[in-house]
């Protein structure tokens, strides 16, 4: 099977290659691509845990892979959210890389349903510096996670209450704030769409992504994932294409990548569709690459 797995990327790889040796006039009458692409930069991360890789390689790192958009994580760029010199630096290589800023994915900074209103309140606070960065970046949002405390309503209610507090702020900054099927009940998605429902706010988007519906681990809770897209496409200002193991032939062995798209398409998304994998049986490189293939592949059936 691994075999089968390695014959393919190195298919891909091959197919890619033949691509850049395409004449001039025949790319231009080649159909424009369904989607862009861009590319998560967790999908790398334990190259950057390993200081093997740094986040100012990341736009570059991205190009080289053939991905028109960079998708930010805050954690590997910590303490820089308010260093205009590093933002600026990260910047120019993006630009001069030709890659878009899409958005910052934000971790670590509180609880956005926090019971406490003064907790919601610092969570907002500690979260301003990333709207400013993805403004100054040039990104369109920056994804945050909803987590609460309570019954599934006042969970709710209180997320509801400090994403509106946050989207009026990225008002200021024309940055919306987009939120992640990311655990706890922000995995149901009639929890998540309601809260968007109650959110109210042009700002407020989703990051459907498709591999994040377990809602608990210890007892394997999963929300269908099929249905959880579905509910959370309306809102959506990104989507997530998570993979972790493909079959040998190339698609992804646990989810029907061709039912996600279609689900993706019939709600009309235009936006980035962003590769996010976090497999073991590839090396990070070869599962972005093979991420890309069955994405390009699975574009063309639509």
């Amino acid at each position: 099977m691994k075999t089968n797995r390695r014959n393919f990327l190195r298919t891909t790889a091959a197919a890619t290659a033949g691509t850049m040796l395409v004449s001039p006039a025949f790319a231009m009458n080649s159909a424009k691509p369904r989607y862009q692409i861009s590319l998560a930069e967790w999908s790398f991360h334990k190259a950057l845990f390993a200081n093997e890789m740094t986040n100012l390689d990341f736009p570059k790192v991205t190009r080289e892979l053939g991905i028109d958009g960079v998708e930010y994580v805050n954690q590997f760029f910590k303490d820089k959210a308010k260093d205009e010199k590093y933002l600026g630096e990260l910047k120019k290589i993006a630009k001069n890389e030709g890659v878009a800023n899409v958005l910052i994915m934000c971790d670590g900074e509180g609880m956005v349903g926090h019971p406490e209103k003064d907790e919601r309140v610092k969570t907002v606070e500690n979260h301003k510096k990333w709207v400013d960065a993805a403004a100054f970046l040039g990104c369109h949002s920056i994804r945050v996670n909803a987590g609460s405390r309570g019954t599934f309503e006042e969970q709710q209610k209180l997320a509801a209450d400090g994403l509106h507090m946050l989207c009026e702020y990225g008002d200021t900054q024309k940055i919306n704030i987009i939120v992640e099927n990311h655990g706890g009940l922000s995995s149901n998605g009639e929890w998540l769409s309601g809260v968007m429902k109650m959110v109210d706010h042009k700002r407020v988007g989703t990051l459907p992504d498709f591999g994040n519906f377990m809602i608990n681990r210890d007892t394997g809770e999963e929300y269908d994932r099929y249905k959880g897209v579905e509910l959370l496409m309306p809102y959506a200002k990104g989507v997530s294409a998570k993979t972790n193991v493909f079959n040998a032939a190339g698609d992804e062995a646990n989810m029907d990548y061709y039912r996600l798209m279609k689900i993706v398409d019939e709600a009309g998304y235009k936006g980035f569709v962003g590769i996010e994998f976090e497999g073991s049986e590839l090396s990070e490189r070869e599962g972005v690459i093979a991420t890309k293939a069955l994405l390009e592949k699975v574009f063309k059936t639509l």
